[in-house]
């Protein structure tokens, strides 16, 4: 995260002005209609990147050995499987 530094009385201000504003006043005539074929090549979280977290985890010697052998990048992979399992058990409510 930046350190930004602190607002104004000025800009403090002016955002008040711009949170006051109805939708209706906010001028959208400068942004072109979202099609179809836009929201066909969107991908979801381009740009997110989770956090990481240090932790000690227990796992068994084969299994690790097994990442282990695929090459640099075991770590990853196993972030990977488990993201992956996660997403899966989400899916499935």
């Amino acid at each position: 995260m930046t350190n930004l530094p602190p607002l104004t009385e000025a800009l403090k201000a002016e955002l008040a002005a711009l949170d006051a504003l109805p939708d209706e006043a906010i001028d959208t005539s400068d942004i072109p209609p979202l099609t179809e074929e836009f929201w066909g090549e969107a991908v979801r979280g381009k740009y997110y990147r989770p956090t990481k977290t240090a932790t000690t985890v227990r796992i068994d010697s084969d299994v690790l050995a097994w990442l282990r052998r695929q090459g640099p990048g075991y770590q990853t992979r196993l972030n990977a499987i488990l993201r992956r399992e996660m997403l899966a058990a989400l899916k499935k409510g």
